[in-house]
């Protein structure tokens, strides 16, 4: 094999230490953290079972790190704690520093503080 496509194909795992692939050559049964979550499933704990590598021209290559689908365990649902905290934090990045009322956007961070807090000139012209 030649090209990129050969140094990224290492099925024995001798030249990386786990087995690897080319970009979208994986074998079945193997997926990645997104594609598992795509399917409601989460690695489990289980160790890296495979990787895939994307060589980029002038830079180190991508590499995603693969686990069995098999091993994988169902993602853990959201308590109700969990819902609350969620809510609490995106109230606060919602709510303006300076004015403290709900924007109704998420503040910019570049910003600091809603619009109108940022730019009352403006607001008062307009």
């Amino acid at each position: 094999m030649g090209g990129s496509f050969g140094k990224c194909y290492d099925p024995s795992g001798s030249q990386f230490g786990i087995p690897t692939y080319p970009w979208r050559y994986a074998p079945k049964g193997l997926a990645t953290r997104r594609q598992l979550r795509a399917r409601g499933l989460r690695p489990g704990g289980q160790p890296i079972a495979a990787q895939v590598l994307r060589p980029r021209y002038r830079r180190g290559p991508l590499t995603a790190y693969l686990y069995r689908v098999d091993r994988a365990k169902k993602v853990r649902p959201m308590t109700p704690a969990k819902w609350a905290a969620l809510a609490k934090a995106n109230r606060a990045r919602r709510t303006c520093p300076k004015c403290r009322s709900d924007a109704g956007y998420v503040i910019p961070t570049s910003l600091g503080m809603c619009v109108p807090c940022a730019y009352p000139d403006e607001q008062l012209a307009a």
